[in-house]
């Protein structure tokens, strides 16, 4: 495979994580994308079983700046990411932005975010998505009740969008937070991550990116579950309801001190 040239300095304290899982032909373009924006990319197969591991360590062969992970079986998003993370720690990373692989996250988005999280290192910067006529209205409808029950179980900590992917996470505190939960590995990642990330303290910061849903006829590719992932995502919320009480002294207190600084 001839080799990209992309001409991008490599960060030795950020990182792109990309999880995924039979993705389609998107995974390509995305690959690219990212890495025309980004050095170091890495991109976890999990278990999959469509020969896209082979195509992407081709990929790797041929680019310095791209790593790939592969898993021997599909444990789910969370799951990837938590390799990914753990493997960022032990490279010496601090921050990873975690993407999707099937085209609908926004690659120029990456270095923006980047800059945003080395401002404010502390910080998880959250993506804000800016949705076009291509997302379906069932998605849409169905966000806005997690969105606020995430408001809800954060004391409205400040979180715009608790599914959306696009994110720049500190990776200690994240992986922290996960390995003392035997959950966060599927679909319920994303919601749970901003919520125990924003109990231990990590400030969100939100910035507007666009979002593209592709149809079949044009690549796209959809691992999502109306029933069997909604029950995950609200039985995640109900799990997550103790928990909220047990910290709601914490959060009004934190909340108060917050105020009377500003």
């Amino acid at each position: 495979m001839k080799s990209d040239t992309f001409q991008v300095t490599p960060s030795d304290t950020h990182l792109v994580l990309i999880p995924s899982f039979n993705p389609g032909g998107k995974v390509r373009d995305t690959v690219r994308g990212a890495r025309a924006h980004w050095d170091p990319v890495w991109i976890i197969v999990d278990g999959s079983t469509d020969g896209s591991a082979a195509v992407l360590e081709e990929m790797g062969r041929a680019d310095p700046g791209l790593r790939v992970l592969v898993r021997a079986t599909n444990g789910g998003k969370g799951a990837a990411l938590l390799d990914g993370l753990r493997e960022a720690l032990r490279a010496g990373f601090t921050h990873a932005l975690a993407m999707d692989s099937d085209g609908q996250h926004p690659v120029e988005c990456i270095a923006p975010f980047m800059a945003a999280s080395r401002a404010a290192p502390e910080a998880m910067i959250l993506g804000d998505p800016v949705f076009d006529a291509s997302a379906p209205r069932i998605r849409l409808r169905g966000r806005r009740i997690a969105n606020w029950a995430t408001n809800l179980e954060t004391l409205w900590g400040g979180i715009h969008d608790t599914l959306f992917g696009f994110r720049v996470y500190p990776i200690a505190p994240l992986i922290a937070v996960m390995e003392k939960s035997r959950w966060m590995r599927r679909f319920d990642f994303d919601a749970e991550a901003v919520v125990r990330l924003s109990w231990r303290g990590v400030p969100a910061v939100n910035l507007p990116a666009p979002v593209r849903y592709f149809s079949a006829e044009a690549g796209g590719v959809s691992h999502f579950n109306y029933w069997r992932d909604n029950v995950l995502l609200t039985s995640m919320y109900l799990r997550l309801l103790l928990g909220f009480a047990l910290r709601l002294p914490l959060l009004i207190a934190r909340r108060r001190r917050a105020r009377a600084l500003v």
